[in-house]
């Protein structure tokens, strides 16, 4: 069990988490994960509902539902081949390494992704709550190809603004509520400096090596496969990151949405009755279908 505390300034509200190591998670011969879920990072990982740090390469979980919440897919560069994405607002869209793809499920959609034969996807599947007044929203999505990343690239560092921006560059926006997310590559000796407005969550992943994670006046060494997550309060706040022998991390950051929610599987709702009555919906087929 991870339960965690937070450490805070008291000066300047800066919120970190202690570090999480991810739980594996293996399913079938296909698919194997570290995943971080929100109950691990007392409360500081809001609007991030899940994290999976996964590899795949059969398909593994078939058509499945998602209502009240967001998933998005952000493929790493080093993936092999194609990740293929159906769901039920019609699209069938072929995803190729470094592109990203945003479901805002809303009042229920359903998804699937599976790698095609001899392909092999290497990326995160985040689940971002929907606050209680959009959890009914009409679904919608959005496919980022790599090609419409902005890269912040100078000595030291490589940054792919997947979503939102960093620095004054801007990057996609997400068809949800606003969400940044980082996919960046530090040398060795090489650092990165993210500014950070006031009430902003953010979670710091090391994908590969080790990366020291600096917010205001707090400072922390993050090991790989570690992850931290940390508020910043209520004053702007500079996030600096830096690693000695290189790495590979990711920053998401968002404003949290502050609501009690209930997380069943595939649904993020705010009640056991919404979690009962999207159930149903779904048995009955009122979250549509994927054509064939």
């Amino acid at each position: 069990m991870n339960l965690q505390t937070t450490s805070r300034n008291e000066h300047k509200d800066v919120q970190l988490s202690q570090k999480v190591t991810g739980k594996p998670l293996r399913i079938g011969e296909g698919f194997e994960a570290m995943s971080f879920k929100h109950d691990q990072f007392d409360g500081l990982m809001d609007p991030l509902v899940m994290i999976d740090h996964y590899t795949m390469s059969r398909p593994t979980f078939g058509a499945h539902p998602h209502a009240g919440m967001s998933a998005l897919s952000i493929l790493f560069e080093d993936s092999e081949g194609v990740f293929n994405n159906r769901d039920s607002l019609g699209n069938n869209i072929d995803l190729l390494p470094g592109d990203a793809y945003w479901l805002k499920a809303g009042s229920g959609a359903v998804h699937d992704e599976k790698p095609t034969q001899g392909s092999r996807t290497h990326g995160l599947q985040i689940f971002v709550n929907l606050p209680q007044r959009h959890k009914h929203d009409a679904p919608t999505s959005r496919h980022v190809p790599s090609t419409a990343i902005p890269v912040i690239a100078s000595e030291g560092h490589r940054v792919r603004v997947v979503l939102g921006d960093s620095n004054g560059t801007q990057g996609p926006q997400s068809p949800a509520l606003p969400l940044t997310a980082l996919d960046a590559f530090l040398d060795a000796g090489g650092t990165y400096t993210h500014d950070v407005n006031a009430d902003q969550s953010l979670l710091v992943y090391s994908v590969h090596g080790e990366v020291t994670v600096q917010l205001g006046e707090q400072e922390i060494h993050l090991p790989e496969k570690q992850a931290i997550a940390m508020q910043s309060g209520a004053r702007a706040q500079t996030l600096n990151l830096a690693s000695a022998k290189g790495a590979h991390l990711v920053v998401l950051q968002g404003a949290p949405v502050r609501e009690q929610f209930i997380q069943k599987g595939p649904f993020v709702m705010s009640t056991t009755a919404d979690i009962q009555q999207v159930t149903a919906a779904y048995e009955a087929g009122q979250l549509g279908a994927i054509a064939e």
